[in-house]
């Protein structure tokens, strides 16, 4: 019965076997802390997310809770709703002066 007993004491497949659990201990713990993980994109309730930016094809979705809204780019400067507030001056320093209409 010894001499069983040292076959298996010196078994080099048991190291091996023994190495895999632990390396999938690992891994398990490893998943757990990527799900809990603040900075995760998916767990935040407020995701915005840019396509192509700067070209003209430009789309932004924005998920807000389980809504999703969408805006696309339409290729032109200076294209979209409002009214002219003011006129903006560069001076010759580099600052800015912004003039309201009235």
């Amino acid at each position: 019965m010894r001499f069983l007993d040292e076959d298996e004491a010196n078994d080099p497949m048991l190291s091996v076997v023994n190495l895999i659990d632990l390396f999938l201990v690992i891994i398990g713990m490893l998943m757990v802390v990527i799900a809990q993980n603040p900075l995760n994109p998916f767990s935040q309730d407020k995701v915005v997310v840019v396509e192509n930016p700067g070209e003209a094809d430009m789309r932004i979705t924005i998920k807000n809770g389980q809504e999703l809204t969408r805006y696309e780019a339409s290729g032109e400067v200076g294209e979209g709703q409002g009214a002219r507030a003011g006129v903006t001056y560069r001076l010759e320093d580099g600052r800015m002066i912004y003039v309201p209409e009235d």
